[in-house]
């Protein structure tokens, strides 16, 4: 794998909520490491994702939508765009074709500018109907960052990126062993596709209130993986939804969170989830990091 002229780095994936982020990072890895919903800000921390390509270790950074919040929370998601975007040696600025560019682009590419970082501007999305009809190159954009359209979805787009992303690495022996997908724990994964299971079956802003917290994961049974977690509200009102009539709500979120993890796991999985209220955890910033939202 390593030689002479090998590359390697850090990549961060940069943009606004809902910019495709998520969905990219699965669609280049060919797996679902990050959880992707369809209401924006679901991302609260950095997840790595590295891939193997021919003489390179591409190690990509997914990151939250950076946005303007003043909540405890808001801004440690904030902090962490700004600390990848630092420690990073490519940048890809994400935009969503069919919305186009914003006043958070412009943050982000001055930001970039100033770092002096390489990056490529993305344009998401592409198999959207609206999105045939925006301007593309992007106007607004930098004009000398090379400018790539894809799609998650239908994965068009995706080895010109890839090209374009190992062009820009620097030389550099692997970082990572070959066998290494991401830095996260799946103990900690596992409390990720729980919290997507709370984005698909909670409506509004309630799941935006809430955590996860996994306080059991025991792989070492024969025959299923032993999951427990604290499903985090700030109210009790809150919590009667969560639970719903007769427990009904509860087993739809463990039914969907069990499947999810089965399916990564390849094996049993036997999940116990509890509903417990922890009054003003959004604003703490001590229970913000212990939860892994930093």
């Amino acid at each position: 794998m390593e030689g002479e002229g090998f590359k390697a780095g850090f990549v961060a994936l940069l943009g606004p909520p809902n910019a495709g982020k998520s969905s990219l990072l699965n669609a280049l890895l060919g797996m679902r490491l990050a959880i992707v919903s369809a209401k924006p800000q679901t991302t609260r921390s950095r997840i790595l994702g590295i891939l193997p390509r021919e003489g390179a270790q591409i190690l990509f950074l997914d990151t939250p939508g950076r946005h303007r919040s003043e909540k405890k929370l808001n801004e440690a998601l904030n902090e962490v765009v700004d600390e990848v975007a630092r420690d990073s040696e490519v940048a890809l600025l994400l935009v969503d074709r069919a919305t186009g560019w914003s006043e958070i682009h412009d943050e982000i590419a001055t930001a970039l500018q100033k770092l002096g970082r390489p990056t490529i501007v993305v344009g998401t999305k592409e198999d959207l109907g609206r999105a045939k009809d925006a301007p593309w190159p992007i106007p607004e954009a930098p004009t000398d960052w090379p400018q790539l359209s894809v799609s998650a979805k239908s994965e068009s787009g995706l080895d010109p990126l890839l090209d374009a992303i190992v062009e820009a690495l620097p030389e550099s022996p692997p970082l990572y062993g070959e066998e290494e997908l991401t830095d996260r724990p799946m103990r900690w994964l596992c409390g990720e596709m729980i919290r997507e299971a709370l984005f698909e079956l909670l409506d509004q802003e309630l799941p935006y209130s809430m955590a996860v917290d996994v306080l059991r994961y025991d792989e070492s049974g024969r025959k299923a993986l032993k999951i427990g977690a604290n499903l985090l509200v700030e109210r009790e009102s809150q919590k009667r939804i969560v639970v719903g009539k007769g427990g009904a709500m509860i087993k739809k979120i463990g039914i969907r969170s069990r499947r999810a993890i089965e399916e990564w796991v390849g094996r049993q999985v036997h999940l116990e989830l509890f509903v417990k209220v922890d009054p003003g955890w959004l604003k703490n910033e001590r229970r913000i990091k212990a939860l892994g939202y930093h």
